[in-house]
């Protein structure tokens, strides 16, 4: 064997290696000055991840010591300012781990920036700094994390240097920043005591903390295990564009979550039209099973309607689908929020028009909530949500892909708001609109005597809660379907509604009199 083989079988390997390590998204968070930049620096600095050319141009933009901070802070007007504006992304890697980690900017200002980098993070690392104990900022943030559904914290005490190493102020500062953060649900928090300027306890345990017994930062990182249950999560499939040709009809999207198999049964929202899942086509060719996030196309072994906005769910699991529901919103927008305003609301793959009714905010200082009509920049407030339309989803706590959405500002089209979604304003079930039924939509297209006697006015001795339908019209169809109405179309394309025998129509028909 050749020595040049012998280096292409090494490299090869260690690629290899590379690939199948376990990688840890983290973001970190804290008041201005706090020192996150420098946190990050000194942690790509002493774990050897900083190229040679970035580490000279540090060197040369520094003012005396090398400035680890300017690692990350890499725009122009935050060196100037110096302080964090956008949201800085590094990808660094030990031995044990790869690492993708966001710096995000601890300035008020700022806090939908900090919201976004957040958005898919394992772990959050929040920074406290000693000298100036906690700040409202930091309490902020630490509640994002949390309505974020990020369930793991490291507290880095920073600048443990500027006050002695001193076991007390440590133990002082760990003790309120537990009690600020109690009513959130963490799986796990653990406090150090750093200096990240001088690199105390971020790499390296130091003698100079004799009396904390935990590891470094970055062997804390390296071993926790943060377990994702993506997989195993209900199939959820937002179906992002429609693939048609004359031969083929498929749906193409990303899967959000769980997995699917050739053969498996799916219901299509918010329709709920069922059938079972004909092919999974890739890019690389067709695939007998896919789990998220991967994106594929799936090709149905019935034709049904469906667009852009709805979505592919497994039939044993079904989410919510609702007009209204609940949600914990972080306002961004220096505008305040006009409860008599329509926005648009972006969630999974659709935009549809909403109204936001405030009932209560969260008092940042006090950490208590009070009643509140309104919300303004960087408020975090329990609102109700109604849409135009019906959106599925599952609770943010069990699902963060189809329990979230954004508003926007129609007229400016900027992002206004994040929010997490809590439940339906009515919880008496899955597949509820306000509480009512989800009602069927049926295609008598194919009978004519039933279609004869609905036009010769024999409505008229129809249940209450089912209508006729001469006109196709989709839109009308889903706003009547989910506001609990049985939908009878009388002119609608194949492939749309269920196509019950003419028998079980009147069946239904008569059950509904009954009802």
């Amino acid at each position: 064997m050749s020595a040049a083989a012998s280096v292409d079988i090494t490299a090869e390997e260690l690629l290899r290696s590379e690939q199948q390590k376990d990688l840890l998204r983290l973001v970190t968070a804290g008041s201005v000055d706090d020192g996150k930049s420098t946190l990050i620096g000194r942690l790509l600095y002493d774990s050897h991840s900083i190229y040679e050319d970035q580490l000279h141009a540090v060197k040369r933009a520094s003012r005396g010591n090398l400035e680890l901070a300017l690692l990350t802070d890499g725009l122009r007007a935050e060196r100037e300012q110096g302080i964090t504006i956008d949201v800085a992304y590094r990808y660094f890697s030990t031995a044990k781990r790869k690492f993708i980690l966001a710096d995000t900017p601890g300035h008020e200002q700022y806090t939908r920036n900090m919201a976004t980098g957040a958005s898919n993070a394992d772990l959050a690392v929040l920074l406290v700094d000693a000298s100036r104990g906690i700040q409202p900022q930091s309490k902020r943030h630490a509640h994002i994390i949390g309505l974020l559904g990020i369930r793991h914290l490291a507290v880095l005490v920073n600048k443990m240097d500027l006050v002695g190493y001193a076991e007390d102020i440590f133990l002082a500062l760990q003790q309120e920043l537990l009690v600020a953060i109690e009513q959130l649900d963490f799986e796990t928090v653990e406090f150090f005591p750093v200096s990240s300027s001088d690199g105390i306890n971020v790499v390296r345990r130091s003698p100079l903390t004799p009396w904390f017994r935990g590891p470094a930062l970055l062997e804390y990182l390296e071993n926790i295990d943060i377990t994702r249950s993506e997989h195993n999560k209900p199939f959820r499939f937002p179906v992002q564009r429609v693939q048609r040709t004359d031969d083929f009809r498929g749906y193409s999207g990303q899967i959000a979550t769980g997995k699917i198999t050739v053969g498996d049964s799916i219901t299509v929202l918010p329709s709920l039209r069922s059938t079972r899942v004909k092919s999974i086509v890739t890019f690389e060719g067709e695939l007998q099973r896919a789990v998220s996030p991967q994106s594929v196309t799936l090709t149905l072994e019935d034709e049904l309607d469906i667009s852009r906005g709805d979505a592919i769910v497994e039939t044993e699991n079904l989410p919510f689908t609702t007009h209204n529901f609940r949600a914990r919103m972080i306002w961004f927008s220096e505008e305040p929020l006009d409860p008599k305003r329509r926005y648009t609301l972006k969630h999974t793959t659709q935009t549809v028009p909403a109204e936001i009714a405030v009932e209560s905010r969260l008092d940042i200082s006090t950490l208590a909530t009070e009643r509140s009509t309104g919300l303004r920049i960087n408020d975090i407030g329990d609102v109700v949500v109604e849409t135009s339309r019906p959106i599925f989803f599952d609770p943010y706590s069990q699902n963060r892909k189809t329990g979230s959405f954004i508003l926007i500002d129609p007229a400016t089209h900027n992002t206004v708001a994040a929010g997490m979604i809590t439940s339906p304003v009515s919880d008496s079930g899955r597949q509820q609109t306000s509480g009512r039924r989800h009602g069927r939509v049926i295609n008598v297209t194919d009978h004519k005597p039933l279609e004869e006697m609905f036009q010769n006015g024999s409505r008229e001795t129809l249940p209450e809660h089912v209508v006729v339908l001469s006109n196709w019209n989709r839109k009308a169809v889903e706003l009547l379907s989910g506001a609990g109405f049985d939908v009878l179309l009388l002119d609608a394309p194949s492939g749309i509604g269920e196509n019950l025998p003419e028998g079980e129509i009147l069946a239904l028909l008569q059950n509904r009199i009954h009802e």
